[in-house]
């Protein structure tokens, strides 16, 4: 449903020049047969820094230094896989990481390098929150650029909303909560990160059923001007059904655009679809800007969840919940979230209300297959590398 406008294409369309070098390799059987869970998880994670072992902080990656597994996700100039240490020790072998493969010819045709760039950064900058994907290294060769992330095995939230078809206020809330402790931190902490993709498919379930963020193709960091303001930038970027209307109409738009899209999240978490929709893109971006926010009879909606729908889908931004004085505090704040412990949310003390079914590190089959070839596409040529490599020299 949630086809992303500009580069962060929902992973469909298969895309790169001939086989990547990866997929020459073939796939490998997944490891761990039927083992519990819980101790192939603590042997996955024992020894990331034993002497003698693959040791991700300390060495320069290459391609060579993974095997590939299966591609979890395709899209218009990258594709996921999921990967194993090539070498090292047993436990290191046993590991399993998310490598997220970017086209250099792509990127740059489809002006995405100031947004592949803002992505390496920001992922190593927020690294290590709880409810953001880790970020454990990059690299690049000739062709590629490559970021290597921890792998989260429980698949898409949107995937099991479907299967749902809805949730209940509870469920709602506790994925909710979650986000919000991420709105604050990129936008409070982190100098006014906006994220500016917030959708059911960028938010993956871990082995424990918390949230996790990833793809952060379209997040900037926005900062403050010298009145203390926040900067605001004018890129069209997003997916149709959570764009702010402050981006349809291209005036400019801070880190308020998260919040917008938070409050659509609730509404299509309670409901199974957002409240602005056509199969036309453009006629969603009517809707969004002239139409308020309806609510269905049913399934019946809590006078509380109505009201901070309401509240973050403000038109006006200098009014909408989380934009306004007090930012992330005021959300949390709200008669919605009554009775959330923050702390508790934060520290992970309670299990997620959907547990997926992950029988060891590596289990894949929370995730869609996938075509492992990719599409002929262009050549990055020599006089391409000379002109654009510096570009790409942080990875």
């Amino acid at each position: 449903m949630a086809a992303t406008v500009a580069a962060s294409q929902p992973l469909a369309a298969a895309g790169g020049r001939g086989l990547h070098p990866m997929q020459a390799q073939g796939l490998i059987a997944a490891a761990g047969g039927q083992q519990q869970y819980q101790q192939q998880q603590q042997q996955q994670h024992q020894g990331d820094e034993d002497e003698g072992g693959f040791e991700l902080a300390s060495r320069k990656l290459t391609l060579n230094d993974f095997h590939r597994v299966r591609t979890l996700g395709t899209g218009t100039f990258a594709r996921v896989v999921l990967v194993r240490p090539a070498h090292g020790t047993e436990a290191d072998r046993s590991k399993v990481y998310a490598l997220k493969i970017l086209r250099k010819t792509e990127v740059i045709k489809l002006k995405q390098i100031d947004h592949v760039r803002h992505e390496r950064r920001i992922l190593a900058d927020v690294s290590g929150h709880p409810f953001i994907t880790n970020f454990r290294g990059s690299f690049s060769d000739h062709d590629f650029l490559y970021i290597l992330l921890d792998y989260i095995p429980g698949g898409e939230l949107f995937t099991y909303l479907r299967k749902y078809r809805r949730f209940d206020e509870d469920m709602a809330r506790f994925y909710a909560a979650e986000i919000v402790l991420v709105l604050e931190y990129l936008h409070e902490h982190q100098g006014g990160i906006a994220y500016r993709d917030m959708k059911p498919e960028n938010l993956l379930l871990d082995a424990e059923g918390h949230i996790k963020l990833v793809d952060f193709g379209f997040a900037k960091r926005l900062g403050n001007n010298e009145n203390d303001h926040p900067v605001e930038t004018y890129t069209l970027c997003g997916t149709p059904e959570y764009l702010a209307p402050e981006v349809i109409h291209n005036k400019g738009h801070t880190t308020a655009v998260d919040w917008w899209a938070l409050g659509i999240l609730i509404y299509e978490f309670l409901t199974g679809y957002p409240p602005f929709w056509h199969q036309n893109p453009i006629e969603i971006y009517k809707q969004i800007v002239e139409k308020p926010v309806v609510f269905p009879q049913d399934p019946p909606i809590s006078d509380a969840a109505k009201d901070i729908i309401r509240q973050l889908c403000t038109v006006d931004r200098s009014r909408r919940l989380g934009n306004i004085s007090g930012g992330a505090a005021k959300v949390k704040a709200h008669p919605f979230f009554s009775g959330v412990d923050w702390d508790a949310v934060l520290e992970r003390r309670e299990r997620g209300p959907i547990i997926p079914p992950i029988r060891y590190p590596g289990d894949a089959q929370c995730f869609d297959i996938y075509p492992e070839e990719d599409a002929i596409r262009d050549e990055y040529t020599d006089a391409m590398a000379e002109r654009y490599d510096d570009y790409f020299k942080d990875f």
